[in-house]
């Protein structure tokens, strides 16, 4: 072959190879368009037929509601739903209250207030058969109340979504241990209660159900990430519900919504069959625990909780049953307190509503001893942030993109979508003007290696002593701290995470604490937001004024916390502060 055959060739094999590469890039980009066309399809399907299932529970509950009160023309579930429930619960003991009627009264009452807040995933119609089989659980101490329970907590044929696509269509294979539980007790779950994508965030919406609205304000978050069961008892829907709590979870929804919540030790309740996006996560631990109308109904949850069926399904739970004598316990008290963190300045109503507790409390005869939280800054950042995103945030992240992102949860996924080494420059420039915020993100980029988890985890040890030591000096039986609060308006929680302070740290500890409500916003405690300065005056600061404003009206808590194991003197501590509050607001009555 001479010289110029050989150049023509070649010239015609390039002119064959840039077509080839031209077509294949075009064919790679419309593939690449194709499969993220059919993943969108996907993702919409899986959401639709989430949709389609709740909204298939809600007519046919509609149905057994109406068929039950046309069999039963003298049903009248308003006298049934306003009782308390150890109320509720001797009526069904002594018959008096027929459990059928209860749980018709009960799905009655969830399905108007669901259409109100939106706070429902699926109303569970096994509990229909479930009555059935009733009367043989006649000496459980729940026989026949019917019970709410969060999303994540799994109930056998149905899914635990926390509110991510990734986990739709994977519905539970069996019920979870604490259900199994419920049920030998007799209660009966009834209905499934809606979170935020992802559970770790303290608003309530998601793309697949949507946003969950205050019972106390539709203009106001519920709360979260047990929001849904925060709204849904706050409103009337149900009388006691099971939500879980990582950061204030439970204890955050049960003040916004003023309602009651109790955060117990971390496995003085079974976890098996509970739903996490950061499954594995050491470093601050959930709690599962009760959310109901006042402190009695979760003393009764928690004794129905703690029995020989519990610690036989889930022998990695210590065999403590619920101890009554230091429940019902009259002894005077020697209380530690503190009205700023340190961190967050609290609201005014906040403050308030602390104040006024503190001098109740103090006026029955307890002993109050200023309390200081420990090196906060420190526990917050990096023993907190730095374990729940130890990774990073990638876990978290990974379910997060495998649907679309809700607008409340947009500030956290801008942040862990930042590559580290950028959020480390950011975190360098921000340091001199925004401390705080520069110590979070540097904490969001998790831990280096698992040589680093490990002393991650030793200094959490190291902290939890620290603090208990502190607790002994100071000789103190409990903690009173505000409560975060009120409600806020919707779309700031995810820019907030510095308002966690003051629920977090007793995750963090491993400490029980309780909420309970108050005390109502008034028209002086709005007022006085005007002159809100907060602890740094810095972006976090300014947003939590905006977060708050407008709140006249709400319910405030405060906080009750104990030590590790003691559930139910903190349980015991929550009734004092209720019983006090309860005196004081009929002496002020005119």
């Amino acid at each position: 072959m001479d010289g110029l055959n050989m150049q023509h060739l070649i010239s015609d094999m390039d002119i064959n190879w840039t077509s080839v590469i031209a077509a294949t890039v075009c064919a790679t980009g419309s593939l690449y368009r194709f499969l993220k066309w059919r993943n969108y399809q996907k993702i919409q399907k899986k959401i639709l037929n989430a949709r389609r299932r709740r909204d298939k529970s809600l007519q046919q509950a509609e149905q057994a509601v109406q068929q039950f009160k046309m069999q039963n023309p003298g049903f009248e579930s308003s006298s049934i739903v306003s009782l308390s429930l150890p109320e509720l619960a001797g009526k069904l003991k002594d018959g008096s209250l027929r459990p059928d009627a209860v749980l018709y009264a009960f799905m009655e009452k969830a399905l108007e207030v669901n259409k109100n807040l939106n706070c429902s995933t699926e109303i569970l119609m096994e509990s229909v058969a479930q009555l059935k089989d009733i009367n043989t659980q006649k000496k459980g101490i729940l026989y026949g109340v019917p019970i709410s329970i969060k999303d994540n907590v799994a109930y056998e044929g149905h899914d635990t979504s926390c509110g991510v696509v990734s986990k739709l269509d994977e519905p539970a294979f069996a019920d979870s241990v604490v259900v199994t539980v419920l049920k030998k007790q007799g209660a009966i779950p009834f209905i499934k209660t809606n979170i935020p994508q992802g559970l770790l965030n303290y608003d309530c919406s998601n793309p697949i159900y949507g946003q969950t609205l205050n019972p106390c304000n539709l203009q106001k978050t519920s709360g979260g990430s047990s929001g849904g069961e925060g709204a849904l008892i706050g409103g009337g829907g149900s009388i006691l519900g099971l939500g879980t709590d990582i950061g204030g979870s439970i204890r955050i929804p049960a003040s916004f919504c003023g309602i009651c919540g109790f955060k117990p030790t971390t496995m003085r309740l079974s976890v098996r069959g509970i739903s996490s996006c950061v499954k594995g996560q050491k470093s601050v631990l959930s709690s599962l625990g009760p959310l109901g109308r006042d402190v009695e109904s979760l003393a009764l949850c928690m004794r129905a909780l703690l029995c020989q069926d519990m610690f036989s399904l889930d022998p990695t739970v210590p065999p403590i049953p619920f101890n009554q004598e230091v429940y019902e316990s009259s002894e005077p008290l020697r209380i530690g307190y503190y009205e700023n963190d340190g961190y967050l300045q609290p609201s005014p109503s906040m403050a308030r509503a602390f104040r006024e507790t503190k001098d109740l409390l103090e006026r029955a005869g307890h002993t109050l001893v200023p309390f200081r939280p420990l090196r906060l800054y420190h526990a917050l950042h990096e023993l907190t942030i730095r374990g729940i995103l130890g990774d990073g945030g990638r876990t978290l992240f990974s379910h997060l993109q495998a649907g679309p992102v809700d607008p409340c949860l947009r500030a956290q996924t801008n942040i862990l979508s930042i590559p580290g080494f950028i959020k480390k420059l950011i975190s360098v420039v921000l340091k001199p003007f925004y401390p705080r915020l520069s110590a979070n993100l540097d904490a969001s980029l998790g831990v280096g290696s698992v040589a680093e988890l490990w002393r991650q985890h030793a200094k959490i040890e190291e902290y939890i002593q620290e603090v208990i030591a502190e607790w002994r000096r100071l000789n103190v039986d409990v903690l009173l701290c505000p409560m975060l609060g009120p409600a806020y308006n919707f779309r700031y929680c995810g820019s907030l995470n510095s308002a966690l302070s003051y629920t977090i740290l007793y995750n963090l500890l491993n400490f029980p604490a309780g909420a309970v409500t108050v005390s109502t916003v008034t028209e002086e405690d709005e007022a006085q937001l005007r002159h809100y300065k907060g602890v740094h005056g810095d972006v976090w600061d300014k947003v939590f004024i905006k977060a708050v404003k407008g709140g006249v009206g709400l319910p405030v808590a405060v906080q009750c916390v104990s030590l590790p194991w003691q559930d139910e003197m903190c349980l015991r501590f929550m009734r004092e502060v209720e019983q006090l509050t309860a005196k004081s607001k009929l002496t002020k009555k005119p």
